[in-house]
């Protein structure tokens, strides 16, 4: 059974939501905040979290923080803003989608399914190697040399795309829709933040290739020339 973790300090959502996953065969798990909700990880197996922003404790962006670093899992944000900068710092934290308070749990249920699907396709054991640099998709690492990094999700899911097609230039569009999915309704200075953090954690690491900028089209990954 697929278990499904929801942090909420409304009671009525959290029994709203609980109900109808329920019925839609889920295993509920219920947190009132975000230090709750690390408990039952801890204890607990859980598959996919939706997270509340505004929680007592820990809010919304910092529990998607902490789950991010110890779990591989598919974070779904609940917030009741509709702004720009609170879609830009979800997915800066790590989430894999988001949902504007109110919400229909129809809908819930729709990208709930699309996640799990999306990361029961990811490969279990490919490995892509530039120079020094490895990429292992089964251990969602990057080794350079003796060292190892482990990125955000969505930054490493970004540069094994790129990765996977050294010297393709890829248009704005094109990578949300491959990293972050068709349905997804931010606008593309998401893909410039990434890259820009991307490359700024890579620099002090390795020169083993380039994420370059093609202007007025998108991005580029590549190799060092011998």
């Amino acid at each position: 059974m697929t278990n499904i973790l929801i942090v909420d300090d409304d009671i009525h959502i959290l029994n709203l939501v609980r109900i109808h996953l329920s019925e839609q065969g889920y295993q509920v798990f219920q947190a009132k905040d975000g230090m709750e909700a690390l408990e039952i990880l801890h204890k607990q197996t859980c598959h996919l979290a939706v997270v509340d922003v505004m929680m007592p404790f820990i809010d919304g962006f910092t529990l998607t923080k902490e789950i991010r670093s110890r779990y591989h899992i598919p974070v779904i944000l609940l917030t009741a803003k509709n702004q720009i900068e609170d879609k830009e710092q979800g997915f800066e934290a790590g989430t894999d989608d988001y949902l504007v308070k109110p919400f229909e749990p129809k809908e819930l249920s729709f990208r709930i399914r699309a996640l799990l699907r999306r990361y029961d396709k990811q490969p279990e054991d490919t490995v892509l190697r530039i120079g020094n640099t490895v990429i292992n998709k089964k251990s969602y690492e990057v080794t350079i040399e003796n060292r190892t990094i482990l990125l955000p999700l969505k930054e490493f899911e970004l540069l094994y795309f790129l990765m996977a097609n050294p010297l393709q230039v890829f248009k704005r569009d094109h990578l949300i829709e491959q990293i972050w999915g068709f349905d997804y309704e931010g606008d593309e200075r998401t893909v410039d933040v990434h890259i820009k953090r991307l490359r700024e954690r890579l620099l002090t690491y390795t020169n083993d290739f380039q994420i370059k900028t093609v202007r007025g089209v998108g991005y580029s990954l590549e190799a060092k020339r011998e």
